[in-house]
């Protein structure tokens, strides 16, 4: 088995700066795979990404595009619950044939994942968001995956609700230098929250939306159990706040190359298993990525 595992890169923000696409203000791309040309661009990034991983033959996650499509916000765009189950179709439709490749049935914060005062209760949390993982882990997908999460009370009340679904689940978080998530809470101290009251507990963390020296800088910050329990990052290709970029006409996007080996010194540093791409990243940094991860 390979030691590392690539993720896609951006895929919300190609599709924003893409002519030919309207996002929801509400969802997002969530319905795209019911709309032949949405559908049609989105299915080509998916198959960039993973046209990548299976030259380099590294195994590799995915995602439903259904980060944005929870019961609020879905009711604001006019939508039904379906759109999570038609996400989930839509990639494993693509990936069918590619060995390798795992699906996971992504989902979000309830309100802004930069503005953390909106997060909600741990027990508000654990309702609200069992419904989406329902819908998705009765989809099909392979796992749950929570990402940019911003609080430690909704990311324990999100874990609750996936652990319920008995489909196997990882969180994502959004941190800063100091190694806290956004509401100011050390990651340490949300990991041993989560691990401590959730059963069964997480696959294990990650981080997503940050630069690798913010991650690095993290990291440093960790104790040693802490840092067993964190397992890749989804970085993004500017080493700016993620709120200075959130909304941002100019794309940030550093060389492919220096992505790529900030990237592959941070498996080196910590043996993070898992490595992709988030804000700023394409397809020329993911296979900058996955050609390095190949020649370790």
């Amino acid at each position: 088995m390979s030691p590392v595992i690539l993720t896609e890169g951006s895929v919300v923000e190609r599709l924003r700066r893409n002519p030919e696409c309207r996002l929801d203000p509400y969802v997002e791309h969530a319905a795209f795979p019911r709309a032949l040309g949405p559908a049609r661009i989105l299915a080509s990034l998916y198959r960039e990404y993973i046209g990548i991983a299976r030259e380099a033959r590294l195994p590799m996650l995915c995602f439903s595009p259904t980060w944005r499509a929870n019961p609020e916000r879905l009711r604001q765009a006019g939508l039904t619950l379906d759109v999570n189950r038609d996400g989930v179709l839509f990639v494993r439709r693509i990936i069918a044939g590619y060995d390798g490749v795992l699906l996971g049935g992504l989902m979000g914060c309830y309100g802004d994942a930069y503005r953390p005062e909106q997060a909600l209760t741990t027990s508000e949390a654990a309702s609200f968001h069992s419904v989406q993982a329902k819908a998705l882990a009765e989809a099909g997908c392979d796992f749950l995956f929570a990402a940019t999460m911003p609080a430690a009370s909704e990311a324990a009340g999100m874990a609750a609700a996936m652990a319920q679904t008995g489909a196997p689940y990882l969180l994502s978080f959004i941190i800063n230098a100091r190694g806290e998530l956004l509401d100011t809470t050390p990651l340490p101290d949300v990991l041993a929250l989560i691990d401590g009251s959730v059963r069964p507990a997480p696959l294990g963390y990650m981080v997503n939306c940050v630069h690798p020296s913010i991650m690095a800088s993290a990291l440093e910050r960790c104790d040693p159990v802490s840092r067993k329990r964190i397992l890749g990052l989804q970085a993004n290709t500017s080493a700016k706040d993620p709120l200075e970029l959130e909304g941002s006409e100019r794309l940030e996007s550093e060389d492919p190359e220096r992505f790529a080996e900030s990237l592959v010194d941070l498996h080196r540093r910590f043996r993070l298993p898992i490595l992709g791409g988030c804000c700023g990243a394409d397809a020329r940094h993911i296979r900058a990525l996955a050609a390095r991860l190949v020649a370790l």
